[in-house]
This record gives C-alpha cells, sequence and structure tokens, in this order.
C-alpha cells in the first residue's frame, strides 16, 4: 500500500445536508446545455443552425482558434436555442432531448493497443478531448504536446463533497479502459489518488498502470493542485495533464462501446435540500428535474458545485455545469444582524475562536448561509492564507504581484501551480474580503497571454 501523504494545513467547513449514500435515477429533463463558460480561454463557434437535428456525439461548436476541438451534443434533439450574455458572449447552447438517445459512432478498440494519435483522433471526434485540461492555467489540453504525467484526484474534502468512492462503484472496468487510453498519452505517470482515510475499502486502488498515491487531511488534500504541488511540481515550460475520475469513464465507454455515453452521477446536497442524495442523470441537464419537490420554503441559493467554487444557477431554467459533480443549495443571506458582531455566535462557525460555537462546540455542523459577515478592508498581511493552503508558496505576496501586473515576480512566486479551487479557502478566510480567486484568474490570464499568444 503506498504511503500516506499526510496534509496539515487546510480547513474542514463542517455543513448539513450531505447527501445519503442512495442513487435516484433524475427524472428525464426536456433541454440539455453545453455552457463555453465551463472552459477557460474559450472561443465558440456554433456548427448547426437552430432547429436542426442532432444525434448523442454530434459537434455542436468548436473553438475559434483550434477548430480541431470540438464539443459534441449529449442527447439527441433539436439545437433550440443559444443564449447570450454582454457583448453577446454565449453563454448556453441549449438542445431539445426527443428521448430516443440516437448517437454517432466513433472508433472502438482496446486502447492499449491503438498509436497514440488513433486516441487523441477519437477523443477529438466524440467531443471527450474537452474533459483533458492542462495545468498551468486550467484550459484545453494542446493536442499537439505530450505532458510529463496526468493526474486523477479520486476523492474530493470540498464542502459537502460527494463520496466518490460510491460515486464511482460498480464502474471499475470503464475506469481501467479509460486509465488505459490515457496511459497513451504520456511518456510519464498516470497518478491515481485517493482518500488516505480508508486504505480498505477503495475499490479504485486495484486500477493497472497507475500509481496509486494517499492523501489526508483538512481540504483542500483532495485537490489535483495540492497534489501535484506534493508528486510532481509544475516548473515553468512544464505541463501536466488533469482529467476528473467520472470523465475517466467516459472516455473508458468511448473506446469499449464505439459511443458518447454522457451519463453522470451528481449528488444533490445542502441544509436547504429536503433529501440530500445521489441522482444519475447526464451531462448539461437542467437542474429543475433534480430539485422538483426537494426545496425547502425560503429564499435559496442554488449552487451547481460547491459553496466555495460553484456558480450560482437559476432553480427553474439552470444547468448543471460540465465538471460538476454536486449542487448544493443554501439560505440566501439577503438579511441584516443588528449587533451580530458583539453576540455569542452559538449557531456561526468561526475559524478564528470569535464565536463560543468554536471552542463550545468544535464538531458541531452548521446550516451556512451566503451573508460575508463583514466588509472590505485594506489588503495587509495577517498571515490568514498561510495557515489554510499547504504549499510552499506566499499567497498574499503573489497576489499583490498579480495586482501590479508583475510577471517575473508572478513566476518565482509560483502562480504556474495553481488554479482558483486551490485559493478558495483563502478567499473564505479572509478578514478583508478581497477577491482572492478572481485575482488569481486575471493574473493566470495575464501570463498566458505573456507566454502563449
Amino acid at each position: 500500500m503506498a504511503e500516506v501523504i499526510k496534509i496539515k494545513k487546510g480547513l474542514d467547513i463542517r455543513m448539513n445536508g450531505q447527501a445519503e449514500l442512495i442513487y435516484v435515477k433524475a427524472p428525464r429533463a426536456r433541454t440539455y446545455a453545453i455552457k463555453p463558460g465551463d472552459w477557460h480561454g474559450l472561443t465558440p463557434k456554433i456548427i448547426p443552425k437552430l432547429c436542426d437535428e442532432v444525434k448523442v456525439g454530434t459537434p455542436i461548436f468548436y473553438d475559434k482558434y483550434h477548430p480541431e476541438i470540438k464539443f459534441t451534443s449529449p442527447v439527441s434533439g433539436i439545437l433550440s436555442s443559444i443564449n447570450r450574455g454582454e457583448r453577446r458572449r454565449i453563454i448556453e447552447v441549449v438542445l431539445e432531448d426527443d428521448g430516443k438517445d440516437t448517437a454517432e459512432t466513433f472508433m472502438q478498440g482496446d486502447p492499449s493497443e491503438m498509436k497514440r494519435e488513433q486516441i487523441v483522433e477519437n477523443l477529438l471526434n466524440s467531443g471527450l478531448w474537452p474533459l483533458i485540461r492542462r495545468r498551468p492555467y486550467t484550459v484545453i489540453a494542446k493536442t499537439d504536446e505530450v505532458p510529463k504525467s496526468i493526474f486523477i484526484s479520486a476523492f474530493d474534502t470540498a464542502p459537502l463533497a460527494p463520496d466518490f468512492d460510491f460515486l464511482l462503484k460498480d464502474s471499475e472496468a470503464d475506469f481501467q479502459w479509460g486509465v488505459n487510453a490515457l496511459r497513451r498519452l504520456t511518456e510519464g505517470k498516470v497518478h491515481l489518488n485517493l482518500d488516505g482515510r480508508y486504505p480498505s475499502v477503495r475499490t479504485l486502488s486495484d486500477i493497472k498502470g497507475v500509481e496509486v498515491n494517499r492523501f489526508s487531511g483538512p481540504h483542500p488534500a483532495g485537490n489535483v493542485g495540492i497534489q501535484i504541488h506534493k508528486l510532481d511540481p509544475i516548473n515553468k515550460g512544464e505541463v501536466i495533464w488533469v482529467v476528473q475520475p467520472q470523465d475517466v469513464i467516459a472516455i473508458g465507454r468511448l473506446f469499449k462501446t464505439g459511443k458518447y455515453d454522457p451519463s453522470v452521477v451528481v449528488a444533490l446536497t445542502g441544509a436547504r435540500v429536503e433529501k440530500p442524495q445521489y441522482y444519475r442523470t447526464i451531462r448539461g441537464t437542467e437542474v429543475a428535474p433534480i430539485l422538483e419537490n426537494q426545496l425547502k420554503e425560503g429564499d435559496n441559493r442554488v449552487i451547481s458545485g460547491n459553496v466555495l467554487q460553484g456558480k450560482q444557477i437559476d432553480a427553474e431554467k439552470g444547468y448543471v455545469g460540465c465538471f460538476d459533480s454536486q449542487v448544493t443549495v443554501i439560505r440566501e443571506g439577503n438579511y441584516h444582524e443588528l449587533f451580530g458582531w458583539i453576540l455569542p455566535g452559538f449557531k456561526k462557525m468561526s475559524v478564528a475562536r470569535s464565536f463560543a460555537s468554536r471552542w463550545l462546540t468544535p464538531r458541531r455542523k452548521f446550516d451556512m448561509d451566503t451573508n460575508y459577515h463583514g466588509g472590505k478592508r485594506p489588503f495587509v498581511m495577517t498571515g490568514e492564507y498561510e495557515k489554510v493552503l499547504p504549499m510552499d508558496i506566499y499567497p498574499m505576496q503573489l497576489l499583490k504581484a498579480i495586482l501590479v501586473n508583475d510577471i517575473d515576480k508572478m513566476e518565482q512566486l509560483g502562480i504556474y501551480e495553481l488554479d482558483e479551487e486551490d485559493l478558495a479557502l483563502c478567499e473564505f478566510v479572509c478578514t478583508s474580503k478581497t477577491p482572492v480567486t478572481k485575482i488569481l484568474r486575471d493574473g493566470l490570464k495575464a501570463l498566458r497571454k505573456e507566454m502563449e499568444e
């Protein structure tokens, strides 16, 4: 058994609303959507016209600057609408499902016996290539580059995160096929990272062709960025690819069956949900069928993803993000608390022992809302970020280098290894309520423009 790598820094945010380990088949949605905003740096060009018929796996749009990278339909039906936002930016490409699941066919066969070019071509044609993202920058992988290694994090430590052991059970064979395909894409290792707290029940530990690593500790131990930092740090000029576990299964099923299988499992979580549980559904589904008869009365916020890094979506018209295995519902914090700062705070979470709950009931779970409980203050050194970031990086100095657009300093301070999810806890604990993750993304955009465009 691999040695467990212990992460000491971090923070587990204890919240009510963990999904019960029950699978439920979600009602079939009327429409599904691909959201170009799920990928950084993507400029989509639509291929079919409105009301054109499509099959599962039919190309819907491609990347303007990399036409070989296609995005395909998860259902059969018609292209019903293209929803645009500010400056006519495409935010959703909506497909109306006909329920027939008519599918395109692609290359089928054992990827272990295929050439690398054949695997790349099959992934591009099927629309599964965009599921492979590259670090640095967390953008879609380039087809003409060979990464030094590929990382798969098969556990998540974010608040109310789904149990990947439960989510991936009975899919070991498809997962193995997916790993076989990924092995052909790199000359280095494929790292499969597991939760070190449960060594005896991890069925994925028997997967062949990977280097199994185990991690334990508080969030963000499950973040792939932290795992890369501990096992194979990224230096200037180096590239690592990252694939999520459910996407590995989709890749495996493509080579096993010759068809694009868009089925995924999503955990419905949060204190504002009547019965948190797992749903079998289709990638890009409308969230309304999942939330039917599930929301408690009151003003709720629905988030595709977790509370630290997810995106707010509409409960009636929103769609689950491509990379999200979780939908979270919490209470809106649109209320004012008179003299809240002086109250003992028995029901409030505190990182810095400011409230009584921190020392009277340290294991308590909370019904958290969207209130900031604070306001903007000067951006000064406090040492808060360093307590929750288990990396040899100075986050405060890095953020200030980004704010003044000092490219050399950004490189020296390790920006290549970071993604927004790695600094999400820094934003959560920040006394000054600084938009840490937005600043980091701005820095990554500036660096990519300087280095690659």
